[in-house]
């Protein structure tokens, strides 16, 4: 299969929303990272974003709408909760999605065997273009092999996908760089099931409480079933070991020193790079969440393209706002190993 990588221009946005009506799949541009897409409403199509990323088949995927309107228009869903209506005035479009029971139309390779489907309105322009020229609900992961960095530009997603999927529409680089922030609304309780770009305060501020899932910031127990795409597997790693250190800027500095030699690398802040004595790819300024985030895949993609490191350390972030999510795809990219230098 020859994929095609399209400009962003009406003809090409015309000719993507062709391949996705005929069963196709479609690399495109969200403010998050890039998604890979299909009729959400055919499952034979939902199949194909699984074969082409090699993606466990209980990891469900998020339904991308272009208006709010189209929950109802595609009957998405057996109800659209109150607290939904809420966070979509304060949110959407933009990246978030809400979890909540889904109707009879979603097939089961969307939502993983569960009763619920996730749902997203991007805000990215030509996403939404896509999708209203489609006229179809787009079920769309990430557009990368499973288990590497997610995509934020195209040129990624032909890295990973080229030959395995039909088409990439070009729409420049990801704005957040992370993927959307997941709320389940299907309980009694509205639970974070994966942090992104909305933070956990803003949620509150609207909802009041708001409960954070145990698998945010830790690994899943064996055996649990997935609520959302981001929490039972390894995701976003480049090659090389990635150890994350529980410590402070000082121990940091000198702990990686410590280890230095031509196969490690640092994935650091800006205030770094001058002491310490590896290769470093740094994420911007210590205080900087929301540049942390936008940076990360790429910088992980980065890593990868120096064959030589085999292993990258890293500070364990902050959980305050943004930092959340940077920690959350930082710690599966590590595979949960963290060395506390404060235990040593």
């Amino acid at each position: 299969m020859k994929t095609l990588l399209l400009d962003n221009t009406d003809e090409n946005i015309a000719k993507a929303a062709e391949i996705l009506k005929n069963g196709g799949l479609v690399g495109l541009p969200t403010e998050t990272v890039y998604g890979l897409a299909a009729n959400a409403l055919e499952g034979r199509a939902v199949a194909k974003i699984f074969a082409a990323k090699g993606r466990p088949a209980d990891n469900p995927l998020i339904v991308h709408i272009a208006d709010f309107s189209d929950i109802e228009r595609f009957n998405l869903v057996r109800e659209i909760p109150e607290s939904v209506k809420l966070l979509a005035e304060n949110f959407w479009p933009g990246p978030l999605t809400m979890i909540m029971k889904k109707s009879d139309v979603i097939p089961d390779e969307v939502s993983a065997g569960l009763d619920t489907v996730a749902i997203r309105f991007p805000s990215h322009p030509t996403a939404q273009k896509i999708i209203k020229e489609s006229v179809l609900p787009l079920a769309a992961p990430s557009a990368n092999l499973s288990g590497s960095p997610s995509p934020t530009t195209a040129l990624h997603v032909m890295s990973d996908l080229s030959g395995r999927i039909d088409a990439v529409v070009d729409g420049g680089m990801s704005d957040v760089g992370l993927e959307s922030t997941v709320i389940t609304l299907a309980e009694k309780t509205p639970r974070v099931l994966r942090p992104g770009g909305i933070t956990l305060e803003q949620l509150r501020s609207v909802l009041g409480n708001v409960e954070l899932d145990n698998a945010v910031l830790h690994q899943l127990e064996k055996g649990a079933k997935v609520s959302s795409p981001g929490m039972k597997y390894k995701h976003y790693a480049p090659k090389a070991n990635v150890i994350l250190l529980k410590c402070s800027d000082s121990e940091y500095i000198d702990y990686v020193n410590e280890h230095a030699n031509e196969s490690t690398a640092a994935l650091c802040c800006d205030e770094d790079i001058e002491i310490l004595n590896v290769k470093c790819f740094s994420l911007g300024k210590r205080s900087d969440y929301s540049a942390q985030a936008h940076r990360l895949f790429d910088e992980l993609r980065k890593i990868d393209e120096d064959e030589n490191i085999k292993t990258v350390y890293s500070r364990l972030p902050s959980l305050d706002g943004v930092g959340m999510a940077v920690y959350n795809r930082l710690i599966r990219a590590a595979g949960f190993e963290v060395i506390d230098l404060g235990k040593m």
